[in-house]
């Protein structure tokens, strides 16, 4: 009886998230057993409860995009198209272990305070993503791998140790994008 009320209630949230129209749901289990639900992940236990296929009906390419939107605020495209590829591969669907979306991976809170309203709109994510790397690059004096390190480790890990983070992910990250950003053309 117990675990039917418990698949009755969760047939309920998820009715009122998808009536609500808010997109992907996520969900994670606690060591108590208690199943907790979110469209915003904010743990980084929470998974998605199911990958939906988004038809993005973009007829501007995703390199036009990126190109126009990085001079657009004043970024360098090549590092915008490098912070793309190593973040989501292109994919604009991409979500992340810990609830990153898109093509360059904003979590929700970083969406929200650059006003994208749906992550997985190339448009709308590009756009975000490249107004957050151009406050970083300001913030960190246009270098580069300052700014690319607070991208994926957060500012204040970048400003307590004075560089790069000893994260072994951040530093992998680093080198990844600068990779990346020779290739397409800079540094």
């Amino acid at each position: 009886m117990k675990r039917l009320v418990l698949v009755i209630e969760t047939v309920l949230i998820l009715l009122v998230f998808w009536a609500a129209g808010r997109g992907e749901i996520y969900r994670f289990e606690d060591s108590a057993g208690v199943i907790h639900f979110s469209n915003v992940p904010t743990d980084p236990r929470y998974r998605p409860l199911y990958q939906e296929k988004r038809s993005h009906r973009q007829k501007t390419p995703i390199l036009s995009v990126i190109n126009r939107v990085a001079r657009q605020y004043g970024v360098d495209p090549a590092l915008v198209r490098a912070v793309v590829k190593a973040e989501s591969n292109f994919n604009p669907d991409a979500v992340s272990y810990m609830g990153a979306q898109g093509l360059m991976q904003l979590m929700p809170q970083t969406a929200v305070s650059y006003d994208v309203q749906d992550p997985f709109d190339p448009e709308e994510n590009i756009t975000g993503g490249v107004r957050y790397l151009k406050r970083l690059l300001t913030l960190f004096n246009e270098e580069v791998s300052l700014a690319v390190a607070a991208y994926h480790a957060g500012e204040n890990n970048v400003f307590k140790v004075g560089g790069i983070p000893p994260i072994v992910e951040t530093q992998h990250y680093v080198k990844r994008v600068m990779k990346f950003y020779r290739r397409y053309g800079r540094v």
